[in-house]
């Protein structure tokens, strides 16, 4: 079979893959790599460097984290290695990103990166990976990329091919089948004041729901429904989301219900770059989870994998230790109670097609190979300008084996602005995984009951 080497920047690792048909599966012999020098979902298993070797990820709480309680940081009494800052930064320039950098200039005095030891903590269950070695060989994409035929759950492609397998891999991440949340979002003045929109949020994935049925929505992928709880111009307003697969053939639907009018209405436009909710214009609806959503208005570029300086581990945001007042601050969050790690990455870069709209011209993704989680992205605008910087602050939820964002942030290098959202340090705090769910919970008319209440 003929070979073809993507090639790698700064100090990555080589990869060889076999040229596949964008709709190719890899084949068996390359699937049997997975679990032994790959892990379950792809990863190189062994230590490299700096990066030490993956041995099966964070399963059992540390002491003192009580069951339905805060998160508990199993690494408290570390200390950071090193501290990137605007005085050094360009020593560590093949480690971060362009936005990244951009950030030290814009913030000299305040943006810096303290960097912790690297800990391998992503991990799923044992169903996710026997899942994923399933969809190694069965799962392809289809209709141009913008779908996937023979995928249930788990990682759709372990050993990729091109970058729309990568992007597909953070699109589908397993995050927990059922959660129920209550986060809060800011989008601070450059001043540093905000106003917090607290949201009451629920995903459930097909596989998940009690009444799915596999011949008949085969192109479900979730229902969302987000509530917000404040502030009271604001409360009461529900969006309901249907997401679909292939959003190509379906379009994702969506419906908000209007606290106001009480009344229920179609959102066709809740898709690519329609504003976020509540966010001031400071996120594009895609912006959600790092980057959600069908990926059909952009080429994607597999650039190759290398090692980089990434959130991680960032316990201290979830600790609830931390009033809001300690994280948000003038033009970042407070970047003294961040962590990063050095971790392997794949980098992909998305270029808008011929033809397309998008306020984004570019994206240069950055996804942690453990997770198959965007970890960075840096966005361009169309006259090909740096414009924001977006980083996803990772933890591993030990107590339900799902590797997800603690806090994402969006930094708007232009305004001087930012957005973050999950925060839960204070009366929130409330990460619930399990329970049972029908399509009827995510109907129109539980929509209306949920704005009413």
């Amino acid at each position: 079979m003929i070979k073809s080497t993507i090639r790698v920047l700064g100090s990555a690792l080589i990869l060889s893959l076999p040229v596949l048909a964008v709709e190719a599966a890899v084949p068996a012999a390359e699937a049997a790599k997975l679990g032994k020098e790959l892990t379950p979902v792809g990863a190189n298993k062994a230590a490299s460097g700096d990066i030490p070797a993956w041995t099966g990820g964070l399963l059992q709480p540390p002491a003192g984290y009580t069951k339905g309680g805060k998160l508990v940081d199993p690494f408290t009494d570390e200390k950071p290695l090193f501290v990137i800052d605007s005085s050094n930064y360009k020593q560590y320039a093949d480690h971060i990103s362009d936005g990244q950098q951009a950030m030290f200039e814009k913030y000299p005095d305040s943006y810096r990166m303290p960097v912790y030891p690297t800990h391998r903590t992503a991990a799923y269950s044992d169903s996710i990976y026997q899942e994923t070695a399933r969809n190694a060989t069965a799962t392809k994409l289809v209709d141009g990329g913008n779908g996937l035929e023979n995928y249930v759950q788990g990682t759709p492609f372990p050993i990729p091919s091109n970058g729309l397998e990568v992007i597909w891999n953070h699109i589908v991440r397993y995050r927990g089948g059922s959660v129920e949340r209550t986060i809060g979002q800011v989008t601070p003045q450059e001043n540093g004041a905000y106003t917090l929109v607290r949201f009451q949020e629920e995903f459930t994935f097909r596989d998940k729901l009690t009444d799915y049925n596999p011949d008949e929505d085969d192109n479900v992928l979730f229902y969302f429904k987000q509530d917000v709880l404040s502030p009271a111009r604001l409360a009461g307003n529900v969006l309901l989301v249907h997401e679909t697969l292939d959003q190509v053939k379906e379009p994702r639907k969506a419906w908000i219900y209007n606290a106001g009018s009480r009344k229920v209405r179609r959102a066709p436009a809740i898709a690519y770059d329609s504003p976020g909710t509540a966010s001031d214009g400071m996120r594009t609806s895609d912006n959600f989870d790092l980057y959600n959503g069908a990926p059909d208005r952009y080429e994607w570029k597999l650039v190759g994998k290398q090692e980089m300086y990434i959130p991680y581990n960032s316990y201290k945001l979830k600790s609830g230790q931390l009033k809001y007042d300690d994280i948000v601050q003038p033009g970042h969050i407070n970047q003294d109670v961040t962590r990063y790690e050095l971790h392997r990455v794949w980098k992909v870069e998305a270029t808008l097609k011929d033809g397309m709209r998008h306020v984004y011209a570019k994206r240069v993704f950055y996804i942690d190979e453990d997770s198959w989680q965007a970890a960075v992205i840096d966005h361009y605008d169309g006259r090909g300008l740096l414009w924001r910087v977006a980083e996803g602050h990772g933890v591993m939820y030990y107590n339900a084996t799902v590797p997800w964002y603690g806090l994402e942030v969006l930094y708007d290098l232009t305004s001087g602005r930012y957005l973050a959202l999950g925060l839960d340090n204070e009366e929130e705090g409330s990460f619930v995984f399990g329970g049972e769910r029908s399509s009827r919970d995510y109907s129109t008319s539980a929509l209306r009951r949920s704005g009413r209440r």
